[in-house]
């Protein structure tokens, strides 16, 4: 199995927990505390990370160029943007909507690649993208009254522009991060995706951490103390985030942000898998008809 496949399924896993964490958090704080929280918390450990590899391992640092900066910054702040989105989603009565349509990140992440980066997509990974769109847009409903058609004709509600913009930001931000990890390969001694993307990370969770806080601090001043009062479950939330983050990082540094989002989308089944095994409840038709077209979806890309 290719290195990439494994690190994202690890990603995807972790991010299971800080997603489960964090909609936690929206409970306690605001959305702007809840979207701090994955990076204020984060940005330890993704320097630790940095450290262990440059200190511990010898690995050199990589020189950033103009092209790296640009597209670190883009990316950074496309990501503030979805993270906010997507948890001001949580406040919808139907959220759900909203999220299933948050879920097009692949698709809008291989646009992205092609206008950006130039990379192109085979009608069979075209197919398998969209396949595993459909099969988590479907899941992301299962449990509300709305049916697949009328998800569909929901297309022009708020909650589905916010969902629609949300997928948006993440799909600019995983091809941004991409070109940024690939920007650094040539001033090293030799390409290393480990160290590209540890460092794309460093410099963008703390861009991201110094911006958010200055946020707080002018606009949101209260919001700080319940970020620092709820630490502990923070912590976790940002050890779970930055670590996921710098699975994503290596991943799409070896392969198209597209297709490592398509793989990606195995979180919905660990999530089901917890449902199911830890906390014994039963999933309904829809969600399986969801699970089996991500799965589809995936397999389809490993094989092409």
């Amino acid at each position: 199995m290719q290195t990439w496949i494994i690190i994202t399924v690890a990603a995807a896993f972790l991010q299971n927990i800080r997603s489960a964490m964090q909609k936690h958090l929206k409970g306690v704080m605001g959305t702007t505390g809840a979207t701090f929280v994955r990076f204020g918390y984060g940005l330890p450990f993704a320097l630790l990370y940095l450290a262990i590899l440059w200190r511990g391992f010898d690995r050199p640092l990589p020189v950033p160029d103009g092209h790296f900066f640009l597209w670190a910054v883009v990316g950074g702040f496309a990501q503030i943007a979805a993270t906010f989105l997507l948890v001001h989603l949580f406040s919808f009565r139907n959220f759900a909507v909203g999220t299933a349509y948050s879920r097009t990140e692949p698709a809008q992440a291989a646009l992205f690649g092609l206008i950006f980066l130039g990379e192109t997509a085979s009608r069979g990974t075209l197919i398998a993208i969209a396949i595993s769109v459909v099969g988590v847009m479907i899941i992301s409903v299962a449990r509300t009254p709305l049916s697949v058609r009328s998800l569909v004709t929901s297309v022009f509600t708020r909650t589905a522009g916010v969902g629609l913009l949300s997928g948006t930001f993440f799909g600019l931000s995983a091809v941004s991060y991409r070109s940024a990890s690939l920007a650094l390969a040539p001033s090293l001694p030799e390409p290393d995706f480990v160290m590209q993307a540890s460092f794309t990370l460093g410099f963008v969770i703390l861009l991201q951490t110094v911006t958010m806080l200055a946020w707080i601090l002018v606009r949101e001043p209260e919001e700080l103390k319940r970020v620092i009062t709820a630490w502990r479950p923070s912590l976790l939330v940002g050890f779970a985030g930055a670590s996921a983050s710098f699975g994503w990082f290596m991943a799409m540094t070896l392969q198209q942000a597209a297709i490592v989002k398509v793989v990606a989308q195995v979180e919905m089944l660990f999530t089901f898998a917890s449902a199911v095994f830890i906390f014994r409840e039963w999933i309904n038709r829809l969600e399986v008809i969801g699970c089996l077209l991500i799965v589809l979806g995936v397999v389809m890309l490993l094989v092409i």
